[in-house]
């Protein structure tokens, strides 16, 4: 960002102005935690309804894995061409002007009658699902710094539940009234949404100083990762954790089809209610980060998810055992991610768009690994050795941390650039 900090602090400084009068209450921060949920959850709908879908548009399988395939793509794409915009422009039109073009994008998958519509809807879908991403990054700037972790713990936990109980509602929907029902329903509450953070949402009326240009604004993501050694290891953490999540939720409706549960889909999918538990760890995490406890809340999560793949490895035997072990997963993985997004907020929130956005491409990168090679091997060599890859993905992340917790640089003493102290931090490592 050379030539424009002074621009970029200027501008910082005025938002913070003029939101010193919005009081950021539970009621606001429980708003952002359904808007989040609801917009990630379309990313996840089409998974139980592929089969439906191939046979309503005669897709072949080739096409009908794609469905999901350009949906997370797009949601990439979103992550570093989009979130970042929130960083110069007024959050509250972008976030609602997102929201109104996912309304399209999904009306756009409702009524699809060719395979180039549908797939064309989906990529659109995921790339503007991204608004989630500007919606933490949002929340956690109008947080005080002495709260900001209990606040992104909140909100993330609406992140947590969208994801786990879209397949869940999908295919019941889907049961009721046929799959496009799911996507019509979703762009109602979308368009219902967008609505109520228009009116509830602080207004940005900056002052017109020179601020970043598009193409700037993307490079300074890539000299971000360049410059702050926090923001590399947090982003590894959260690429390692997320490649272990995508390891058990892309591969463990497997075991639980066949021999000896022969589970529905219906049932298979309710698992993700036992999910939700990890919610709770999302708010108790931020909770500890507000306290300082960073570098203690990792170690423990990541021991916890390294440990929840041996009951996890007796799913064959004993729906205890899997129970057990999503829990635990669940909880360590959105405590490491609560974490990760608390600390690396901190060390620029003038930027916060840009470091939540490239944190994320991580994330992506981890759950897409996950899901790949998980669904490999288990067609070739079973269960028992997806549950070794997914403890070999925890036990590195928690190596990782046992090799980098002393020697980690403390945001909150590191100068920024320029000579600026930088926000205060809880400890990092």
């Amino acid at each position: 960002m050379p030539g424009n900090g002074e621009a970029v602090t200027r501008r910082t400084e005025t938002r913070n102005e003029e939101e010193s009068g919005f009081v950021l209450s539970r009621r606001v921060v429980i708003l952002f935690a359904v808007a989040c949920g609801a917009a990630v959850a379309n990313v996840y709908f089409s998974q139980p309804l592929l089969v439906t879908m191939g046979h309503d548009l005669a897709l072949s399988p080739a096409l009908v894995g794609s469905v999901v395939t350009l949906t997370h793509v797009g949601y990439g794409l979103g992550l570093f061409f989009l979130v970042p915009l929130g960083d110069v422009a007024d959050r509250r039109r972008l976030i609602v002007a997102q929201l109104l073009l996912l309304v399209v994008a999904l009306a756009v998958v409702a009524a699809a009658r060719t395979a180039a519509v549908l797939l064309a809807g989906m990529a659109a879908t995921g790339l503007l699902a991204v608004v989630t991403q500007t919606l933490v990054a949002f929340a956690a700037s109008l947080a005080p710094p002495a709260g900001r972790g209990r606040v992104v713990g909140l909100v993330t936990s609406g992140v947590v539940v969208g994801i786990l109980l879209a397949r869940t509602v999908s295919g019941l929907l889907a049961d009721l009234a046929g799959w496009r029902s799911v996507y019509l329903a979703s762009a109602s509450l979308t368009a219902l949404l967008a609505l109520v953070l228009h009116r509830v949402l602080p207004r940005h009326r900056t002052a017109p100083v020179r601020v970043l240009t598009y193409r700037q604004l993307l490079l300074s993501t890539a000299t971000l990762f360049a410059r702050e050694r926090l923001l590399r290891l947090r982003a590894l953490f959260g690429l390692l954790v997320f490649a272990a999540f995508s390891t058990l939720w892309s591969s463990v409706a497997l075991p639980l089809s066949g021999a000896p549960y022969f589970l529905s889909h219906s049932a298979i999918g309710a698992l993700g209610l036992i999910g939700v538990a990890g919610a709770l760890a999302a708010t108790v995490a931020g909770r500890l980060n507000d306290r300082g406890l960073s570098g203690r809340t990792t170690g423990i999560a990541l021991a916890l998810l390294a440990a929840s793949w041996l009951p996890l490895s007796l799913t064959r035997s004993s729906l205890w055992a899997l129970v057990v072990g999503v829990v635990l997963l669940d909880l360590a993985v959105q405590a490491v991610h609560v974490t990760n997004q608390t600390l690396i907020y901190a060390l620029h929130p003038d930027a916060g768009s840009r470091l939540i956005g490239g944190y994320m491409v991580f994330y992506s990168i981890g759950s897409a690994t996950g899901a790949l090679a998980a669904t490999a091997l288990y067609t070739a060599a079973g269960w028992g050795a997806v549950c070794g890859l997914g403890a070999a993905f925890s036990c590195a992340g928690l190596a990782l941390w046992a090799l980098t917790r002393r020697d980690a640089p403390h945001p909150a003493t590191e100068p920024a650039p320029g000579g600026a102290t930088r926000a205060s931090a809880p400890n990092a490592e």
